[in-house]
């Protein structure tokens, strides 16, 4: 199932940078990993990603881990499913995580 995207809308993709140890190491590629909507496509996700920072994406991979189990006392559920991200920028691009204050 793909979602369709109007210009509009296209913030709602993108939930969140993932600041991890391996993504920190990822930067240095100048590649950057975001959490996004587990429907969308990487057309959306590369659209997205483009209007948003204003960078040229020259590569994308997407991954969805699986589920991970979460317990309240007798019942079990899942946690929310995840969607990630990793984009690859042009050279001389990058996205400002850290802004200076």
């Amino acid at each position: 199932m793909t979602i369709r995207v109007s210009e509009r809308n296209l913030a709602d993709i993108i939930f969140r940078p993932i600041i991890t140890e391996k993504a920190t190491l990822l930067l240095e590629n100048n590649q950057y990993v975001f959490e996004v909507d587990p429907r969308a496509t990487k057309p959306d996700i590369t659209a997205a990603i483009e209007k948003l920072f204003d960078v040229k994406v020259t590569g994308i991979s997407t991954m969805k881990p699986p589920r991970k189990k979460r317990r309240v006392g007798q019942n079990i559920g899942h946690r929310a499913q995840v969607k990630r991200a990793v984009v690859q920028l042009a050279e001389g691009d990058s996205i400002e995580l850290f802004p200076e204050v």
